[in-house]
């Protein structure tokens, strides 16, 4: 579990075929100093298990699955990632819960730079709507995000300048990809809803038939 605060920008320094998947290596610092085999690791909002450390590098492998769900296979060597190690029982949620499962891969729109901060807006998958509410969370690329507003599938969050310093999404553009994680309370929420929601199979001729 994580909270989207992100704590490094590491740097993949090595990509490599693993079957149908692919073993990668992301140099990196601060992250290496206590981080250890079989731990979990977000990287860019995807929760990825260690499979080597090193003094300033990390390596993980992904799985076809990973691939498919996720904009990691369009990683190359010398790009950078966010970094977030697991949430400690002891740590402060200063974000929101964030899995590191993710949901879908949106589109950035436009993105304004401006004096305070940014403005990002994207195209999120249609699917991933009815999760996502102004004034709600979400998580994009691993950060714990505002939303601003939503209309249609498009969706803007504010970015400060400390968010816009810290972790990769100073550099997204127009057309860039971005891993979307939706608010897994909202999910639980929508699935305890399904019973009343949905149409109901029962008739009245069915519920005669029960003695009703």
């Amino acid at each position: 579990m994580f909270t989207g605060l992100v704590e490094e920008v590491g740097i993949i320094s090595d990509i490599r075929k693993s079957g149908d998947g692919r073993k990668i290596r992301i140099s990196c610092k601060k992250v290496a100093e206590d981080i250890k085999v079989k731990e979990s690791i977000s990287v860019s909002g995807i929760c990825l298990t260690v499979v080597g450390v090193g003094t300033d590098y990390f390596e993980v492998d992904v799985v076809s699955e990973t691939l498919k769900r996720s904009n990691i296979g369009r990683y190359t060597v010398n790009d950078k990632v966010n970094l977030e190690r697991a949430l400690m029982l002891s740590d402060r949620l200063g974000g929101h819960i964030v899995q590191g499962h993710v949901d879908g891969v949106a589109t950035v729109i436009s993105h304004d730079h401006g004096v305070n901060g940014s403005l990002l807006i994207i195209d999120i998958p249609k699917k991933l709507r009815e999760f996502v509410v102004e004034k709600g969370s979400i998580t994009l690329d691993g950060i714990s995000l505002t939303v601003a507003s939503v209309k249609d599938t498009e969706v803007s969050v504010a970015l400060i300048p400390h968010t816009l310093e810290i972790t990769t999404m100073g550099e997204r553009v127009s057309g860039d990809s971005v891993n979307v994680e939706v608010d897994v309370l909202a999910k639980y929420v929508k699935n305890m809803m399904k019973g009343y929601t949905e149409p109901s199979s029962l008739t009245l001729e069915k519920l005669q038939d029960m003695g009703y």
